[in-house]
């Protein structure tokens, strides 16, 4: 099991695409927001995770995403929210 931390560039509520800022300069488009799942029902967590992103891009405050790396398998699993610098 990996983690790693990425920016949020940008994410949306209704699609549940979510861009992240990798360390390289590039972005990563290839993960949605918890709530978006493939499988059963999202969490009460992954509801927290996906409000938490949505409120801090809306209010213009920095966003990193918490992506958990399992089995082949990535998941957006927690954020970390400050205000820009």
């Amino acid at each position: 099991v990996k983690k790693t931390e990425y920016q949020v560039l940008t994410a949306d509520g209704e699609s549940g695409e979510v861009s992240l800022l990798m360390e390289t300069g590039d972005t990563k488009d290839d993960l949605n927001l918890p709530t978006f799942v493939k499988i059963g029902e999202p969490t009460e967590e992954d509801k927290k995770v996906t409000e938490e992103i949505l409120k801090a891009l809306e209010d213009g405050k920095d966003c990193t995403a918490i992506v958990q790396a399992a089995c082949g398998e990535e998941k957006i699993i927690g954020t970390k929210v400050t205000e820009p610098k």
